[in-house]
């Protein structure tokens, strides 16, 4: 196995221990509706600007109930219910079966009869299908680079016509402000954080046949994310 490929998959392992273990508690509370702390009610907001933004930006044609779209990396379906809610074909996946036990129990909350969502415990580079829309919010940032561009390579494969992604953006103010936090370690920080310069995404993008067509960048005081729209060529 090459050191690449070891690497993958130590980052892997990670995330998937942390999302099924201390790590489901925390990020459950931060998708939902209980008590937070300032911390975490700042990235709740953050993270529900990035949701609204990309279900806007699907509304905008007026056809989102005709369309098949693949949330990968759904977490605790914060985007998958009001997809499916607008009448979107949803297949929704995450790496954490604990995570698709909860957006499971969520969205039989919020929708009555979800004959419209499917949903599997599956990492990025083991999805299959063909899909109108594939989606991935908030999950680069667990990966290095080289790594997120064999993911974004194989969601690419699984769009037919739009590929929307998030990640957390290099820039020197935010490399500080994680040099900072790294100093101060804590019990639930246990995955590694992963900042990408937006031109390397943007040509990964471009590399797998597809164009931006805008970009929007969502911030908070503790939450950093920039949105890529891109259509294939």
């Amino acid at each position: 196995m090459t050191d690449s490929l070891q690497k993958a998959k130590d980052d892997k392992t990670i995330v998937k221990e942390y999302f099924n273990a201390t790590g489901f508690e925390r990020w459950r509370n931060i998708y939902g509706n209980g008590r937070v702390n300032r911390v975490q009610l700042d990235i709740r907001q953050g993270h529900q600007r990035t949701v609204d933004t990309v279900v806007s930006w699907l509304k905008e044609e007026g056809n989102l109930s005709q369309l098949t779209i693949c949330d990968a990396g759904c977490g605790v379906g914060s985007l998958t219910i009001p997809l499916a809610k607008e009448g979107a074909k949803v297949f929704a996946s995450d790496i954490s079966s604990k995570m698709i036990r909860e957006a499971a129990d969520r969205i039989r909350q919020a929708i009555a009869n979800p004959h419209n969502v499917r949903l599997a415990v599956a990492d990025l580079e083991s999805l299959t299908g063909q899909y109108d829309v594939v989606i991935c919010l908030d999950v680069l940032i667990h990966y290095p680079t080289p790594d997120a561009a064999r993911m974004i390579s194989h969601l690419s494969s699984l769009a037919s016509s739009r590929l929307i992604l998030s990640f957390a953006p290099k820039t020197p103010f935010l490399t500080l402000l994680k040099g900072i936090g790294n100093l101060f370690p804590g019990a639930s920080k246990t995955t590694r954080a992963y900042q990408h310069r937006e031109e390397d995404i943007v040509a990964i993008v471009q590399q797998n046949g597809f164009k931006v067509q805008r970009k929007e960048m969502i911030s908070t005081r503790f939450y950093y994310s920039c949105i890529l729209d891109a259509v294939r060529c």
